[in-house]
């Protein structure tokens, strides 16, 4: 029997699983260590190099695409091909999207263990078709200036392709596409003011950042979509969290003159409620088992911990005093922690007991 190769957060998960086993009697010695000796460590993570090298990879060429342009013999060339109609360039961009589309799809049948390769096409594919709708605005233009019709004609079109081809990737894009979408529509839709509906731009994405991730749970609850639910509720979160954190910088307000000219105390609310928010993340995220959440809680815990300090204390309080009384505080919150689990431990324990004298006491 081959041994499987795993990484080495995996293999200690696995050993404390048959460590655990073998104390509660649920394998012997001889089958523990059959398991343990099923699976070797990686020496090195082949798979993340892969994957780094891939996002690397496109970097570059996006980098590479970007200086080809601004070179001068390449911008007479363009400006040769100016003439080229927009819908042609549109018709060509969609044509080249969609073989890379279809290459993709065929090297995940041919050869599913390219994982990132295989992504990287099809990532290309994507900029294609971005590329594709762009030129397709552009000669449908009339002037308007109601360029956010793009953005939503890009969530169909992505999240179709999505669908199509079961690409997370895709609907990655599909997501981000939607959030442009609701940015620029309200804005269109005030003239380009600073406010809409009374609320500044990280106002707005709160509650888009909320709506997204509830949408997310709901596609869980759909078998033909539920393979987007888990990406879906990552990047509404990410919407929520970050939109939150923006808001306890910049208040309610829409633009940075009006700002300027007030202190930072005078909106300290937003930051109570970042934190407010971020702390009932985690606490669900913990017993509820949600690693999401409770990771998302952690992290943007400790942004609104930095930015408040940064904000407030930085020119006025000594730095140990300051971290002294972190320490402290997330101290006493460990201890309440652990004092919880311990009686939840406790009582698991006496149960077991009690079960194995009510075993024993039987004829």
């Amino acid at each position: 029997m081959g041994k499987l190769n795993l990484d080495k957060q995996e293999a200690e998960f696995l050993n404390q699983i048959i460590s655990h086993w073998k104390k509660e009697g649920l394998v012997d010695e001889p089958k523990a260590q059959q398991l343990l000796d099923s699976y070797d460590i990686k020496q090195f993570d082949w798979r993340r190099l892969a994957q780094y090298s891939f996002w690397i990879a496109l970097a570059c060429g996006l980098i590479a695409f970007a200086s080809l342009v601004i070179d001068d013999e390449v911008l007479r060339l363009l400006e040769k091909l100016s003439d080229t109609p927009d819908i042609l360039i549109s018709i060509i961009c969609a044509g080249l999207a969609g073989w890379f589309y279809y290459l993709g799809q065929k090297r995940k049948q041919t050869n599913p263990e390219r994982l990132f390769s295989n992504e990287a096409t099809i990532f290309i594919g994507v900029l294609f078709t971005a590329s594709s709708i762009a030129f397709l605005g552009k000669a449908l233009d009339n002037g308007s200036g109601h360029f956010s019709i793009l953005f939503l004609l890009s969530v169909f079109v992505y999240g179709s392709l999505a669908y199509k081809f079961n690409s997370q990737l895709i609907w990655a894009f599909a997501l981000i596409s939607l959030g442009s979408w609701f940015g620029t529509e309200t804005g269109y839709q005030t003239k380009w003011g600073d406010y809409f509906l009374r609320m500044n731009y990280p106002l707005r994405f709160v509650f888009f950042g909320a709506f997204i991730a509830l949408i997310g749970r709901f596609l869980g609850t759909k078998p033909r979509l539920a393979q987007f639910s888990t990406l879906t509720y990552v990047i509404g979160l990410f919407y929520l969290f970050v939109s939150l954190w923006l808001l306890s910088i910049f208040g309610n307000f829409g633009n940075l003159e009006d700002w300027l000219q007030i202190k930072q105390t005078q909106i300290f609310y937003y930051g109570i409620i970042s934190a407010l928010v971020s702390l009932g993340f985690m606490l669900y995220g913990l017993k509820k088992k949600d690693s999401v959440a409770r990771e998302f809680g952690i992290t943007f815990l400790l942004i609104n911990i930095y930015t408040r300090y940064f904000e407030y204390f930085w020119d006025i309080t000594d730095k140990a005093i300051f971290f002294g009384i972190l320490a402290i505080s997330f101290w006493l919150i460990g201890r309440k922690a652990e004092r919880i689990w311990n009686l939840e431990f406790l009582k698991k324990k006496s149960e077991e007991k009690e079960a194995e004298r009510e075993v024993a006491g039987k004829p």
